[in-house]
């Protein structure tokens, strides 16, 4: 009996201290990160992250501290897939990045499986806010947005096709194909697109930049990862590309990559004169200040090897976030948890272990508190819709111009282009915010401040079908010269003077319509024009309304000599002469009509009106008065 009381107290005593242990919140949380350190953003991210791990441990509003454990991918699906698995057997409740899109979108999937919470500041790949990835938060702007801003820009300026030069990855590929979405909205389009490797090789570009020259585009827009060697305008200035009759528009790639440069590099840019970009807009404050002049004194001290780029900013919010989600997590649900899957306990995969991949029983409750996390960090307002993206703050609008790079304007989602940022804005919006469209005066390539045209005539454009009448009489106006077989005439004069007018050559040739024998009907010409046969028509062709309905005329340029002769005769003016148009007829007919109302006036009055009654001569009188 003794020790039956024994056993039951001791059973008694390790279900409480179990109990406790489990309910017991925890003092410190994993969590991991996943990107590559020896990149533009990486560069930015990695100290950022650390700065921000730091602060959130030493605040005392934040109860539970964080253990960030960093793993370096090299921009490899592949090993970033192995780092997710490696965080993950480590218990982590939640992995920021990564900042490729193609991993992310291989992590996604696991990060579903294992219900996990995946924070990019930086995958900015439109298709991973599908519904495939629920778990998939992003606090970075998605290219969707960054898209529509691209194409606004082209329709500012009035162009109407571009050539994209992109990576073909799912970043590059799903960025282009949101960017063609936007350009179809404004009646534009891609006209070519040049899609490269990621690692950028110099003559791979060189190749297909130098292809891109014989077509008739000259706006180019640059949408690749960010690349320090800046090889696309480095090469494009070999090939003489960045002269006055081209025009290059870049994503935030190009921004995020010159604000990581050193003030001294910043002063070598200047074969990127006339090349305009976006970024993403940070509103200013006094905490974003605050970090820039740390991140100096972090600089010094060598923990920090490159400027901070917008990206950074992102990294240091989404530490942040992960901090508030977790302990407000912990605030209601007092732990963390893991249970084996049971789709994977019982997979026997030789030397791999999946067996000990666990599920984070809490993953679905913390993202949720992730979605509905609201607060001011240093990138701006950290607030999610329902694609899990965080809600745009807009665009700057940036300007190379020589050795500066100039704000130039804003762009936002709901008022399009201003002088003013967007946040300066915020609430003033009114109806007519959308007409008033303006930035501030951009220098192009060249050096140019007039706004490039956008297009010449491509190199292997087919020149325009001119359809001539090759007359047998009148031939002074059009003619083809037996001998020379040239076309002239004063039609023809015209119409090179016409030419000369035009800014920018155009490739014609004269096709002559007729056997020269006897004068071609200019109704068949005329059809042939509409027919596609020729692309215009030069001659003395008569404008006649059947004609107006299929083709479209230029003005007269000359009289068409037909003339209304009609005879003079002079006549003495008479007070009258109004009655000179009154013919025995007319008169006539109106006596008539008289006669005609008297009589139906006496049927209708003769019976009840003592004014018709009496005598015949009376009843006459009556009814002429």
């Amino acid at each position: 009996m003794k020790e039956l009381v024994i056993l039951l107290l001791f059973v008694s005593i390790w279900v409480i201290v179990g109990g406790f242990v489990c309910c017991q919140r925890p003092a410190v949380v994993n969590i991991g990160a996943i990107f590559t350190f020896d990149s533009v953003i990486g560069k930015a991210a990695k100290p950022a992250m650390e700065a921000a791990v730091s602060d959130v441990n030493n605040d005392s509003r934040i109860r539970t501290k964080l253990n960030l454990l960093m793993d370096d991918v090299n921009s490899s699906v592949f090993l970033g897939t192995i780092d997710a698995f490696q965080l993950i057997e480590k218990e982590v409740v939640a992995i920021i990045g990564p900042q490729v899109s193609g991993i992310a979108h291989m992590i996604s999937s696991i990060a579903n499986g294992l219900q996990v919470p995946l924070i990019s500041y930086a995958a900015t790949d439109p298709t991973l806010s599908a519904l495939q990835f629920p778990f998939f938060v992003r606090t970075t702007q998605s290219d969707s947005y960054q898209m529509a801003a691209m194409a606004d820009l082209v329709d500012f300026f009035r162009w109407k096709e571009v050539i994209v030069v992109g990576v073909d990855d799912d970043y590059g590929r799903n960025g282009i194909a949101a960017l063609e979405e936007e350009l179809n909205k404004k009646m534009a389009k891609i006209s070519y697109k040049l899609m490269l490797c990621n690692q950028l090789d110099e003559s791979e570009v060189m190749d297909k930049l130098s292809k891109s020259k014989l077509l008739g585009s000259r706006v180019y827009v640059v949408h690749v990862n960010p690349d320090p060697k800046l090889r696309i305008f480095t090469v494009a200035q070999k090939l003489q590309m960045m002269t006055d009759t081209y025009t290059w528009l870049a994503t935030d790639w190009l921004s995020a990559t010159l604000d990581s440069f050193p003030p001294t590099k910043k002063t070598s840019l200047g074969f990127l004169q006339g090349v305009v970009g976006l970024r993403q807009h940070t509103p200013d404050s006094s905490q974003k200040r605050a970090f820039m002049s740390r991140w100096k004194r972090m600089q010094q001290k060598g923990s920090a090897s490159s400027e901070l780029n917008t990206y950074g900013l992102q990294a240091y919010d989404t530490v942040w976030l992960v901090a508030y989600a977790i302990d407000r997590f912990l605030d209601e649900h007092k732990n963390i948890t893991f249970s084996p899957n049971s789709k994977i306990r019982h997979m026997k995969i030789s030397g791999l272990q999946i067996e000990k991949l666990k599920v984070f029983t809490g993953g679905n409750d913390l993202r949720d508190i992730v979605l509905q996390t609201n607060f001011t960090g240093l990138s701006g307002q950290i607030q999610f819709n329902q694609d899990r993206n965080v809600f745009s703050g807009g665009y700057d609008v940036l300007n190379i111009d020589g050795v500066s790079i100039r704000t130039v304007g804003y762009w936002s989602h709901a008022a399009g282009f201003s002088l003013s940022p967007p946040d300066a804005r915020k609430g003033k919006q009114d109806s007519n915010c959308c007409l008033d469209q303006m930035l501030d005066n951009i220098t192009w390539p060249g050096g140019k401040s007039k706004t490039p045209r956008g297009w010449v005539i491509a190199v292997d454009e087919r020149p325009l079908r001119i359809g001539v009448p090759n007359r047998a009489s009148f031939t002074d106006f059009v003619t083809e010269v037996h001998v020379s077989h040239k076309i002239r005439g004063y039609c023809i004069d015209v119409f090179l003077k016409a030419l000369e007018l035009v800014p920018y050559h155009v490739p014609y040739m004269f096709q002559p319509f007729g056997n020269g024998r006897s004068n071609p009907k200019s109704d068949d010409l005329v059809k042939m024009v509409a027919a596609d046969v020729f692309d215009a028509a030069v001659g003395d062709i008569a404008i006649v309304t059947n004609r107006t309905k299929i083709v479209d005329f230029s003005q007269p340029y000359a009289s068409t000599g037909l003339v209304i002769v009609a005879p003079i005769r002079n006549s003495k003016s008479s007070a009258w002469v109004f009655l000179k148009p009154f013919t025995a007829e007319m008169w006539c007919v109106t006596a008539a009509s008289f006669v005609m109302i008297a009589v139906v006036i006496w049927v209708l009055e003769h019976r009840v009106n003592d004014d018709f009654r009496g005598p015949p001569r009376r009843q006459l009188v009556t009814m002429f008065m």
